[in-house]
């Protein structure tokens, strides 16, 4: 039985000041007519139904998850109540969806990444997913083909070919390596054998429990216990309780550790949507390559990019920078301080 864990509790602290810590990336029209968790909701449900979509996002989020996503049951909302990281959070709703199925399979997916194959990236799922019925005690993630030297990602070292499923190869996987710096990554490019890290894994709920219960029993215990309780005292206990599991991410502690673990090379038109760089590579561009979100008027401008609110943005004469505003702020930068927006916006702060 096939489900789908969407993780929707980030900050998207790099599109500030549009993305703030009460409503942030995940719930924004970045790269269109819908929100981020819109297009990931949607693009499952052609091989998911909605009643096996799960979101676990944080308590003040939740409001935010029924007003987009209205056909969510809202009993597969999964409320965290603080921020621990990604292992607490996965094994609280694998706790709980293995409740609702049994034997489930859980595709576990971040809420603000862009796909632009739908019908490839669903023929991947279903591949892992096919992979994973013969092979219960393994892991399967995907990872994307790189075409470019890329820092801002984590990689995945491939070993040799297992098997051919569903058409698709899965390779072994060799070890995870961290963001490189660009002599790394042009190495890594050049070798063929590695993959950009897109955070997606498919496993089975009880194999992931068994994982986490090897490797990082205070958490397991703590939240077994929480999953154990009566509906009646269950978010009492979860708001008690949760506090004291390990604020760690699945990465460090278990995929970093486990043998049985493998890849789908995956070519689906993936972006992580990190910056507001992505935003320039995916959205539309005048004649003079601006990205104009909002009511802009470019004068002899080019090469920028310009999200707008409530009011006109005119700009004149202007070349690489970035105007965003916000119902607070309106930030304006060379293009080159994107990747600075974080610390820009602690001086704010």
């Amino acid at each position: 039985m096939l489900c789908a864990l969407i993780m929707a509790g980030g900050k998207g602290e790099r599109f500030w000041p549009l993305s703030t810590e009460e409503k942030p990336k995940q719930f924004l029209k970045l790269l269109g007519e819908k929100t981020m968790i819109q297009m990931t909701v949607n693009r499952l449900k052609d091989l998911i139904p909605i009643e096996r979509i799960f979101v676990v996002t944080g308590e003040r989020y939740t409001s935010l998850v029924k007003e987009q996503l209205p056909k969510l049951p809202e009993k597969n909302i999964i409320v965290e109540p603080i921020g621990k990281n990604t292992a607490p959070c996965i094994t609280l709703s694998a706790f709980k969806i293995e409740k609702q199925y049994k034997d489930a399979t859980i595709a576990v997916l971040p809420s603000d990444h862009l796909i632009r194959n739908e019908e490839e990236f669903r023929n991947v799922i279903a591949a892992a997913d096919s992979f994973i019925e013969e092979n219960q005690d393994s892991i399967v993630t995907l990872g994307m083909k790189p075409d470019r030297p890329e820092t801002g990602y984590g990689y995945i070292k491939t070993d040799k070919t297992n098997s051919i499923v569903k058409g698709l190869k899965v390779k072994s996987v060799e070890m995870f390596v961290e963001k490189p710096d660009i002599e790394k990554a042009e190495e890594y490019l050049k070798n063929g054998n590695f993959l950009w890290n897109g955070g997606m894994f498919v496993w089975k709920a009880k194999n992931i429990l068994r994982l986490t219960e090897k490797y990082i029993k205070n958490t397991y215990d703590i939240l077994k216990e929480i999953a154990c309780s009566v509906e009646e005292e269950y978010m009492d206990k979860l708001k008690n309780n949760y506090a004291l599991v390990d604020s760690v991410s699945i990465d460090y502690a278990i995929m970093e550790k486990v043998k049985d673990i493998y890849v789908i090379p995956s070519e689906f038109g993936w972006d992580d949507v990190g910056t507001w760089y992505s935003v320039e590579r995916y959205r539309d561009k005048d004649e003079n390559n601006n990205v104009c979100v909002g009511n802009i008027i470019n004068i002899n401008s080019k090469n920028n990019i310009v999200v707008g609110k409530n009011k006109p943005v005119i700009i004149s004469g202007l070349e690489d920078i970035f105007v965003v505003e916000s119902d607070d702020v309106i930030l304006i930068g060379k293009k080159d301080d994107i990747k600075d927006i974080k610390e820009i916006k602690g001086l704010y702060s």
